[in-house]
């Protein structure tokens, strides 16, 4: 089966290998095991590869590069009037080629491929919607408003599978509720039991932007850890927001209990995934947040807010906390939980045994009867 992947993820070459965002590669190497060709339509630059990248293991894959492009000033929409061209031909001939046409979305290139796939009505797709599906969630940028209506619409969009995150009512047959993975069966160990005898760990993992809102986890630790708690904070990620947190937890000196980490290896947060006891991520923007999911995983129970699917995935509530992004409604939260330990330890249960269901070796499978 000749496969096209239409998607807004950088890439890069080095040598004869393709390399891109190491969770989102996993995630399509497992697609890769049912196709025998592949053409990947998407950005390309020529930097180093980082921590936080991988490669693609397939047959036959090949890297068509596309420009990047926004609209964010009066010069970048002349040069994208200028790039969509170039854009779409390279999209719609990898179309063409293929058996079945795989769209990553939303992003301005999934929009492009949204707009495309409609002149192939006959051929099978699938689209990863990997944002937040929510339908009465109306903060969303226009772009992806108007990608879910063009993908829903049965009409424009035909012979597709839509895989959304979360489950919602009065949706077309196009939409096919999904989740993601990030671990092996095999990888389940049992854990010991994690108290609050000794030090309480916190982690947070992700882009250090304003979406996310990395800096409300340190001041719920700095507020705990005022509050006479033995606390400590790992932070994994990096991105705009990361000087401004580095800033403000050397002015108010909290080098000890707040441990910036960068962008590290899958292992190495792994390990402090099944360390800490609480994972804080107050973030304003999901689709499938895959760091509340491997959390969870590994008995560390999330506070997070009321975004995208993640009510569904803590179950209102009874497998974590949702909270808004106040520092003290998020800080009594975490002393309900320090005050009750057999809330603590009933809510990590129910997280784990959910989210050990959704495994690599389960997703496989479900991919496989997609293609």
């Amino acid at each position: 089966m000749k496969f096209s992947i239409i998607t807004h993820a950088i890439h890069k070459k080095k040598e004869d290998q393709i390399f891109s965002y190491e969770p989102y590669v996993r995630e399509m190497n497992l697609w890769l095991k049912n196709v025998t060709e592949t053409k990947i339509v998407s950005p390309i630059i020529k930097e180093e590869i980082s921590a936080i990248e991988t490669n693609y293991i397939g047959n036959k894959i090949e890297l068509i590069g596309i420009p990047e492009f926004n609209i964010l000033s009066v010069k970048e929409i002349i040069n994208t009037v200028f790039k969509i061209p170039i854009i779409l031909i390279r999209i719609y001939k990898a179309m063409q080629w293929a058996d079945h046409i795989h769209l990553r979305c939303p992003g301005n290139i999934g929009m492009l491929g949204a707009l495309v796939q409609v002149l192939f009505p006959s051929k099978p797709k699938t689209v990863k919607y990997a944002g937040n599906w929510d339908p009465n969630d109306t903060n969303q940028p226009l772009s992806y408003r108007f990608q879910k209506r063009l993908l829903s619409n049965t009409f424009f969009t035909k012979n597709c599978k839509v895989l959304v995150y979360g489950e919602w009512g009065n949706q077309t047959k196009n939409i096919v509720p999904f989740f993601t993975a990030s671990y092996r069966e095999k990888e389940i160990i049992q854990l010991p039991v994690k108290t609050f005898k000794e030090k309480i760990r916190f982690i947070y993992v992700g882009a250090f932007t304003k979406g996310k809102q990395p800096i409300i986890s340190v001041k719920t630790v700095e507020e705990l850890f005022k509050k006479g708690y033995q606390v400590e904070l790992s932070m994994f990620g990096d991105g705009t927001e990361f000087s401004e947190v580095e800033t403000y937890v050397k002015k108010n000196k909290l080098t000890d209990i707040v441990l910036l980490k960068g962008n590290q290896p899958k292992e190495k947060v792994k390990l402090a995934f099944q360390e800490s006891q609480f994972l804080i991520f107050i973030s304003k923007s999901e689709g499938w947040p895959k760091v509340v999911a491997e959390a969870m995983f590994w008995s560390c129970l999330p506070i997070s807010t009321k975004v995208s699917c993640i009510p569904y995935m803590l179950d209102n509530g009874n497998r974590g906390s949702i909270v808004s992004n106040n520092i003290q409604e998020i800080t009594k939260t975490i002393k309900e939980y320090l005050d009750n330990f057999e809330k603590y330890t009933e809510h990590i249960e129910k997280a784990k045994n959910w989210s050990q269901k959704y495994t690599l070796d389960t997703f496989e499978k479900e991919i496989s009867k997609l293609i």
